[in-house]
């Protein structure tokens, strides 16, 4: 049936009339269920090993225009929309963002799923049904408030599967109940799928905000992502969390090996479990716990486990690193407990040194010990970052296991993040080297040939300016601020920590603010923009956004700087939100304190889209540098191998960091200090910019003051080159023309080839 014929009859059949007679909102009802019905034809990716991909977060973002594109029929149902006078974009508006995630680990596990699938391997993701997400953000009296975000529609992505499974905890069971996501191959006609564990009565609605009661895990145990962990209840909810995630999913996998007609003793030659973070650990002694409980000998379970399980480890935060006190998994798993004991026994055993422990004297099980003894592979996603965890944060372990650790650089899907986002962009590059682009993105490299081609120079400025009008249109039609699209649009979109020193960015804000004040006027405008959601619990987090938002207040009511600089932060920061910034970028931002950033994946799709990138030299962000060249990217910054000594104590005079030193320069004083200016305090609360001026002085925890002078200079000297704009237009062919490597196609083929050995 043509395709014309397919949504003409979902509309007659649901709403009883024709397509063109349909409004947005039912338009996008019969897509969504047209795209939904031809996922369900198509077969699963199939093969003797099959993947099983365990995270907290699935950032997917949207997913008509993904699916869409996936199955070939993007272009059909624009061409069909637009016979009738309707623009697909439009109907996209319409579809709300699942709530399945946050920031780089949930939409770098959405990419590994769309990669997996467009590569035609098996292998399904296995997650939580968050119902409200993370929250809604909402900036009120220039602060952060949280609402819920609830996403889940009559119509939806989800797919009711039937199937259940019962989940064990301390004192009471719980029905784990299975919705499926649908994940078409690009370019092949399997379906994978992303299985996702829901209660089964959720609770309606939280109380006040997300307030919700912590302890009615029956009905709660789904309504939040990463729910508030500043009291014992809320770090209890997130070990009920990630053990009914586990556990279920742990099911769900014997219960598929066992239909595929394999024994429970093959569990290691017919499949592979990726560890995404530390979040689902427990599948390893919930998955030998189960294994024993079906027959199999404590050893064997054990070995096969051992042979199954691969660690991906995202972080070089100590604290990022979970560590759950045994009481917390007595009361929510006991069952679990005599399985770690002993899985703690063995490793002491073997080596008796307690940085490698699984249970320390204190009684805290540290989850990535585990999964580093207990699983066949531990992989750090930059160059950089897996050489820091074999010298440095995880050196114990390397000694241990040298041949376990090796490196996969992350990627992002061309996909979402070129194709479906920029396609005028996309179509400049298919004029230039053809479309074999778009199914391997390492032909991207093609468009060095157009480096002194003014023409493609041109077009490409004309796409970023273009760009940047759409995004001015959002932001004012979304939150009624007016952006300048002639001025040099410098974005910082990720979350909020201090690690990632959204607050050095809010000093150079002071800087050029102060030097307009001055009489200093800059030949090229700038605007600023920010996106970040501060966790609720993470109070210095939301000082940041207070400043920030502040200093937006006072330049936009400033007639002398408003023409020069802009401040603006997106409200409720999102995919949604990203797929318009990243395409009008100019200065992609991503200045994390050396060491102390796992790869990125923003830096990524930055670059593919033109942008440069201003950053220091930590995670994928050394990758670039290696890529595009020093004349191509604006490094600045101390090396992570200072930091290190740094925090260790170890520079040569012996000194450890000491940030009142460098506050006393006098060019770092009066940026800090205006923190606390009449003119800052005008228009803030005072005790929140009080506090954020004394930690920047004392603690300085990620060393802003360390680098903020060179981030100064580093980034007027780009601003300045911005000014010719054939040089800058060349600059960003060259970083699109050097993207095409950090493609999520080419780190899961990595993957696949070292580690998983799916086909």
């Amino acid at each position: 049936m043509q395709l014309k014929e397919q949504l003409w009859e979902l509309t007659r059949e649901r709403f009883g009339c024709a397509p063109d007679q349909c409004d947005d909102h039912q338009l996008y009802e019969a897509l969504l269920l047209l795209c939904s019905r031809l996922a369900a034809q198509r077969p699963a990716a199939a093969g003797e090993r099959k993947l099983y991909y365990f995270s907290a977060e699935f950032l997917v973002g949207k997913l008509l225009s993904n699916n869409l594109l996936a199955m070939g029929i993007y272009e059909p149902v624009r061409q069909l929309l637009a016979d009738m006078g309707r623009e697909l974009s439009g109907i996209e508006n319409i579809e709300p963002e699942p709530s399945l995630g946050n920031g780089g680990l949930g939409r770098l596990a959405a990419c590994f799923l769309d990669s997996i699938a467009a590569l035609e391997l098996p292998g399904d993701g296995v997650g939580l049904n968050y119902h409200y997400g993370l929250f809604k953000q909402k900036f009120e009296d220039n602060k952060q408030t949280e609402l819920p975000d609830p996403w889940i529609e009559r119509d939806s992505w989800l797919i009711p599967t039937g199937k259940s499974f019962e989940v064990p905890f301390g004192g009471f069971d719980l029905k784990a109940v299975q919705y499926d996501i649908a994940i078409p191959g690009a370019g092949n006609p399997c379906v994978n799928r992303l299985h996702l564990f829901d209660v089964e009565e959720p609770a309606a609605q939280p109380w006040i905000g997300i307030r919700f009661d912590k302890g009615d895990i029956a009905h709660n145990l789904t309504s939040f992502l990463y729910p508030d962990d500043s009291d014992e209840a809320g770090r209890l909810l997130r070990v009920y969390q990630q053990y009914f995630m586990v556990s279920a999913g742990a099911q769900l996998i014997l219960a598929e090996l066992e239909e595929r007609g394999y024994g429970l003793d093959t569990l290691a030659d017919h499949v592979a479990i990726q560890i995404n973070d530390t979040h689902p650990s427990m599948v390893i002694p919930e998955l030998v716990r189960l294994l024993v409980e079906r027959g199999v000998s404590v050893n064997r379970a054990i070995d096969q486990v051992s042979r199954t399980c691969a660690y991906t480890n995202h972080t070089i935060l100590a604290e990022a690193l979970e560590k759950w006190p045994l009481s917390f998994i007595e009361k929510v798993a006991p069952q679990l407990v005599p399985v770690i004991r002993e899985l703690d026994r063995r490793v002491k055993e073997i080596c008796p040194d307690p940085r490698v422990s699984i249970l320390d004297d204190r009684g805290l099980v540290h989850m990535a010990h585990m999964d580093i003894h207990y699983g066949f592979s531990v992989n750090g996603v930059a160059a950089l970052h897996t050489e820091i965890l074999k010298n440095s944060e995880l050196k114990p372990f390397y000694e241990l296991y040298p041949k376990k650790f090796n490196n996969k650089t992350n990627g992002v899907t061309f996909r979402r993040w070129l194709e479906a986002c920029n396609p005028n962009l996309s179509a400049l590059i298919d004029d230039c080297i053809g479309t074999s682009w778009r199914r391997d993105a390492q032909k991207l490299e093609g468009l060095l040939a157009f480096q002194e081609d003014d023409s493609v120079l041109k077009r490409l400025l004309e796409v970023k300016r273009d760009k940047k009008d759409e995004l001015c249109r959002a932001f004012f039609a979304r939150q009624g601020v007016e952006l300048d699209p002639m001025s040099l649009f410098d974005i910082q979109i990720k979350r909020l920590h201090e690690y990632k020193r959204q607050q050095m960015n809010a000093l150079y804000i002071i800087y050029k603010y102060l030097e307009i004040k001055n009489g200093r006027l800059p030949k090229q405008p700038v605007t600023v923009i920010f996106g970040a959601k501060a966790a609720p619990a993470y109070v210095m987090a939301k000082h940041i956004i207070h400043l920030i938002l502040c200093l937006r207040e006072l330049i936009e009511s400033d007639p002398q700087v408003r023409p020069w600089l802009q401040a603006a932060m997106v409200e409720n920061y999102n995919v949604s939100w990203a797929e318009r910034l990243i395409p009008a970028c100019d200065i992609s931002e991503q200045i994390s304190l050396a060491s102390k950033e796992a790869s990125g994946t923003g830096n990524m799709k930055f670059m593919a889209n033109g942008a440069v990138t201003l950053g220091t030299m930590d995670g994928a962000n050394v990758e670039i540098a290696q890529l595009v060249g020093e004349e191509n990217i604006y490094t600045f910054g101390a090396s992570s191998d200072r930091v290190i000594q740094l925090y260790q104590g170890s520079e040569p005079d012996g000194r450890s960091y000491r940030p009142m030193d460098l506050y006393h320069r006098p060019n770092v004083e009066r940026l800090v200090d205006f923190l606390v200016s009449p003119e800052l305090l005008g228009v803030g609360d005072p005790v929140s910019l009080s506090t954020l001026w004394r930690d920047m002085k004392t603690k300085d925890w990620f060393m802003a003051l360390l680098d903020v002078e060179d981030y100064i200079a580093v980034k007027e000297q780009a601003i300045a080159d911005y000014g010719d704009r054939m040089s800058w237009a060349r600059k960003m062919l060259i970083n699109i023309a050097k993207s095409g490597y950090f493609s999520s196609d080419r780190t899961i083929r990595q993957y696949n080839e070292d580690i998983w050995h799916l086909k």
